[in-house]
């Protein structure tokens, strides 16, 4: 591991001011990611700038509803609280499916939206990747890709993006709230992650020294009615090979609002917004159901081991929004 220095925040505008003006240095938290890829060689900082005890570790409700989530709220705090499990089970759901008991309970909020890929080339510093080195070439595309990416992928790049947190506050029309060099500013959720394109080695449209303070739930109805699923190839501990986060809300027999992400099929948490306008004003049927999941997947191109995540994907989403609406139409 490189040798690096340590600074401990004492307020948001030191260390933005600090990141902005030293470019080897990077924020930590919980740290759960960070130092595992300082360990690999992946991530070589020359400074860290500890965020973890500035004052954005509270959970609070606005005058409209909406729920702020401070930065460093703990990923086990944030499942548990009374109420995220009573306005937006699905948020819950997936923070509980990720990691372990114990890495939850270091985990923050900020971190988890900001945890890098696990495609097993870019966590290697011996083998080729344009995520870790611009230029280098992509050999999961013929390598082992199989849990990687089948929307929205690149020839520079089809590494998915792993939280399970995110692909919640995507379909859930959460707000990234981020102070800069230039001030505050709100990023919507489901587009705080970029698509690969020819330049992967950019996770985010964040700039340089940038802080995520807040997420931002807003008040939707429909979020009452959500659940996450995710597949995964062992029961515990693992990333998801495809998961959904659903919110749905009827009037009768009728689609009156649905929110749909999905995760481990592209470089970002996927919002599915053809498939939600599909289904808008539509039946809450299974086949429904499946006609939406289509039209979004009609984009995919998989590759030749990942082909399996489009009916993965397709079932789930029925599955999931199955189970919301039985028995309450």
């Amino acid at each position: 591991m490189r040798e690096f220095t340590y600074h401990e925040a004492a307020d948001v505008a030191g260390a933005v001011a600090t990141l902005t003006r030293d470019p080897e240095a990077t924020f930590i938290a919980g740290g759960t990611n960070l130092v595992d890829l300082m360990k690999l060689g992946v991530a070589t900082p020359g400074a860290l700038v500890d965020v973890a005890r500035l004052p954005l570790h509270d959970v609070t409700e606005l005058p409209d509803g909406t729920l702020r989530v401070g930065a460093t709220v703990r990923n086990s705090e944030l499942a548990a609280h009374p109420e995220v499990r009573r306005r937006y089970p699905v948020l819950s759901q997936a923070l509980l499916a990720g990691a372990s008991g114990q890495l939850r309970n270091m985990a923050t909020t900020g971190g988890n939206l900001l945890q890098r890929t696990r495609c097993r080339y870019f966590q290697d510093t011996g083998k080729a990747c344009n995520k870790r080195e611009p230029g280098t070439g992509c050999p999961a595309r013929e390598g082992d890709h199989r849990n990687l990416a089948i929307l929205g992928a690149s020839e520079a790049c089809v590494a998915t993006h792993p939280s399970d947190m995110a692909v919640a506050l995507a379909a859930l029309g959460a707000r990234v709230r981020v102070v800069g060099i230039d001030g505050e500013r709100e990023i919507p959720a489901d587009e705080l992650h970029r698509l690969p394109g020819d330049r992967p080695e950019q996770d985010t449209v964040l700039r340089r020294g940038d802080l995520i303070t807040a997420v931002d739930l807003p008040p939707l109805d429909a979020a009452r009615r959500s659940a996450y699923r995710k597949a995964r190839d062992r029961a515990s501990y693992a990333f998801a090979t495809g998961s959904v986060a659903a919110a749905i809300q009827l009037e009768d027999d009728t689609v009156a609002d649905v929110r749909l992400a999905w995760g481990a099929v592209a470089h970002r948490p996927w919002r599915a917004h053809l498939a939600e306008e599909a289904l808008r004003g539509g039946p809450a049927t299974r086949e429904a159901f499946l006609a939406a999941a289509d039209a979004e997947l009609a984009a995919a191109e998989p590759l030749r081991d990942n082909a399996y995540k489009i009916q993965l994907i397709r079932n789930m989403t029925a599955a999931v929004l199955g189970a919301l609406t039985e028995g309450r139409r």
